[in-house]
Order: C-alpha cells, then sequence, then structure tokens
C-alpha cells in the first residue's frame, strides 16, 4: 500500500485528474483512495430533501439478499440513515466517521441490526460535497472493521482533494447528461415528506412524524428534544400519540411500519 509522500501516489492523482471525463472516473478515484487505505465496499450518490438518493456508481451487490437491502435503502430507508442526515443538515464539504454522525443510541435501533450492520457490517467513511442547485454527493466508504484512528487522519489529509473531484465531476455528469436525466427523474419523483405522515392507516403531525423518524435513527428521547428545541415531557407526549394513534407498543413495531410504507 502506497503511502501520502509516494511519488507513485501523486501520479495516480494526476492520471485521475486527466480522467474526469471518462467513463471509468469513479472506479479509478476507488482504485487510487484504495492505494491509501482499505475498505471493502463503496457507494457514489447524490443526496437531495425529500427525494430518493440518485446512485451514480457503486460495487455490484454480493447476492440477493444485499441487493434487497439495497433497494429499500433508495425507498426510504435512507431516511434513517445518520449520513444522510449529517449531509442534508451540515450541507458543506466534508468527510465524516459513523462514530461522528451516529446519534447516541444508534447501536440500539431495529435500523441498525437490520440494515446497517448487514449491509456495511462494521464501520463508514464518508466524503460529502454539496453542489449548488443539485444536492449533495456523498462518496462512501464501508469496512468489515473499524477503521483506524491513521487511517481516518489520512482521509482527512486528501478530503479537499476528493471533495474537488467528486463536484467537478457531478457537473459534468450533469452538463453532458449522464446523470441529467437521473436528476430530472428524481425531482420528479415522490415528495417523501407528504408520505412520511401517513403510517399504516393513520395520520400523523409534521412533528410527530419528525419524532418518530429521529426515534427510529437512534436518538434517545433528551436527544431528539435537544435536535427539535423542545421540552423533554413534549417529546414523551408525541411519542405516546404515536403509539396510540398507530396501535402499537415498541420501536420494533414502528420500525416494521415504516418500512412497509
Amino acid at each position: 500500500m502506497l503511502e501520502l509522500e509516494d511519488l507513485a501516489w501523486h501520479r495516480m492523482m494526476g492520471r485521475l485528474i486527466d480522467r474526469l471525463n471518462q467513463p471509468d472516473f469513479w472506479s479509478r478515484l476507488i482504485l487510487t483512495v484504495r492505494e491509501l487505505v482499505s475498505f471493502d465496499s463503496w457507494v457514489v450518490m447524490v443526496y437531495c430533501q425529500d427525494r430518493a438518493p440518485i446512485v451514480l456508481a457503486d460495487m455490484p451487490a454480493e447476492g440477493e439478499e444485499a441487493e434487497r437491502l439495497f433497494h429499500e435503502y433508495l425507498n426510504g430507508v435512507y431516511l434513517l440513515d445518520p449520513f444522510y442526515r449529517a449531509s442534508m443538515e451540515r450541507q458543506q464539504p466534508m468527510v465524516s466517521r459513523l462514530d461522528d454522525v451516529a446519534p447516541d443510541c444508534f447501536h440500539l435501533t431495529d435500523y441498525y441490526h437490520r440494515y446497517f450492520k448487514l449491509n456495511v457490517v462494521a464501520d463508514e467513511v464518508q466524503f460529502s460535497q454539496p453542489v449548488p442547485e443539485i444536492g449533495v454527493v456523498s462518496l462512501s466508504l464501508g469496512a468489515r472493521q473499524r477503521f483506524t484512528l491513521a487511517e481516518y487522519e489520512v482521509l482527512c489529509l486528501i478530503q479537499p482533494w476528493v471533495s474537488a473531484l467528486m463536484q467537478q465531476r457531478l457537473v459534468y455528469d450533469v452538463e453532458t447528461g449522464n446523470a441529467g436525466a437521473k436528476v430530472a427523474e428524481r425531482e420528479k419523483g415522490k415528495d417523501l415528506s407528504a408520505s412520511c405522515l401517513h403510517w399504516n392507516g393513520a395520520v400523523l403531525t409534521a412533528r410527530e412524524s419528525d419524532v418518530g423518524k429521529l426515534m427510529l435513527s437512534g436518538y434517545s428521547t433528551k436527544s431528539i428534544a435537544q435536535k427539535l428545541k423542545i421540552a423533554v415531557e413534549t417529546v414523551r407526549v408525541h411519542k405516546k400519540h404515536i403509539y396510540s394513534k398507530l396501535e402499537i407498543n415498541s420501536q420494533s413495531e414502528l420500525f416494521s411500519i415504516f418500512l412497509r410504507e
């Protein structure tokens, strides 16, 4: 594996810049990053508020179960993804570890056990780059073991390079039509902000829907109160109303309803 100081890596980066307008750009970018840090899976997506992500490039799924999980993710489970939430809220170039963005109770959620742990396995690092009037382009790296601090520091060092390349490539893809059709199709797609108010035949208020999604994402009652700037007791009242309206008694039942809807 190469080091940042190696001349060979800088030559690879130069060749990568030269291939910004080539079909194999994303796979070349992955190979260049992989010379510095090991990982097991990757995907490049464009996030946009309340619309399904656009997949620009990804590593082929291993088996039908992996394909099913990824399909569920694109159909709405992404709303619980801590990286998606961080990208939408921060709207700035960054590289983040799972520990940086995961809520306080993330590892206790059904989302973690029934999706993340099966699909990503152990750890994830994501490069995020906002692109005006398009969305946030993200490059996610998944690993079967936790990224070390040294590996994360290397990714932080190359973040300006990676973010700039991601932005330039996305602008090129949209202008040349490679991604433009997907962006247009996404804009005509279903707005999930409205559909998330209808759960299991019951109609939740916008605030109840927000509380429900934050619960499923792994935020504790106290964290939800801080995030929504409301009282802890108000959060408890919203939870009580959600459970009553949906006629359920557990968060696992709530997650099953969320998946079904």
